[in-house]
């Protein structure tokens, strides 16, 4: 389930997921009314707690000793248990490493649900989970549970309104994803991982922007997205249709599910 709340909320329990986890079945899922009637309901204080945060903190535009940006989501929205992914709940069953033809392959290049569409801008695989993250605690975390590799790709939507960001970290086990996502919870403070630029679009800003993270499996995902500039969306429910086209790439986690089931 995509809901939305405001970062600085005490943390809510772990909710059930929102796929199809049948292999065969559809992979993706368009949130209900009733979700987003929850957001839509939940708008006022939200954003008014966001903008709130901005002017507090300037949107989390932190700098590094390089004086490279270290962003935030303003909003952020957890899932920590996704059914029926019990063959990838650890990496053992799992070895293949992730490739960028695998996660950003020909159906994950022009991207659209609704009135939204979005075209991969940059695509990149990376070995080296610290250099495309920051924060101590988030990379000591990374390093506990055995991160081998963070994919990440850059989305510009077709009127450049919106950018996006899909990222995928690949650790030991399902207890170390739902770790990174305790971590990536801003609240904690503990890091985030870097946006890949989006050559020749518009580039990760700080300002308004919301993150919808999951664990499938071994895997962390994050679908990362914000108006151009980090301007204040019109509503949430804006956010939550803007990230459903971003969260394709996550589909390889049904290919990689279908391959341990024929194990």
């Amino acid at each position: 389930m995509i809901e939305a709340r405001e970062t600085n909320a005490p943390q809510a329990a772990p909710a059930s997921g929102g796929r199809d986890p049948r292999p065969g079945g559809p992979a993706r899922r368009l949130p209900s009314p009733k979700v987003l009637f929850a957001a839509a309901a939940a708008l006022v204080v939200v954003v008014a707690a966001a903008v709130a945060a901005l002017v507090l903190t300037g949107g989390d535009d932190k700098k590094t000793a390089a004086g490279s940006p270290q962003l935030q989501p303003v909003a952020y929205t957890p899932d920590y248990d996704v059914d029926g992914l019990a063959k990838l709940a650890r990496r053992d069953a799992d070895r293949r490493p992730l490739t960028e033809a695998e996660v950003f392959g020909a159906d994950a290049r022009t991207v659209r649900t609704g009135q939204y569409s979005f075209t991969l801008a940059g695509s990149q695989v990376s070995a080296d989970c610290n250099a495309v993250t920051w924060g101590q605690r988030l990379q000591a975390d990374l390093a506990k549970h055995g991160c081998s590799q963070i994919a990440r790709g850059a989305y510009v939507s077709a009127d450049r309104q919106h950018v996006g960001q899909f990222i995928v970290i690949n650790l030991n086990d399902v207890e170390g994803a739902r770790q990174i996502l305790r971590d990536l919870d801003p609240a904690t403070d503990a890091g985030f991982v870097r946006p890949l630029e989006a050559k020749g679009g518009p580039a990760f800003a700080k300002g308004f922007s919301a993150a919808y993270a999951r664990a499938f499996g071994h895997y962390a995902t994050v679908v990362w997205v914000q108006r151009a500039g980090g301007a204040q969306p019109a509503n949430l429910n804006e956010m939550i249709n803007v990230s459903l086209p971003v969260e394709k790439p996550a589909d390889f986690v049904w290919g990689r599910l279908q391959m341990a089931g024929d194990r």
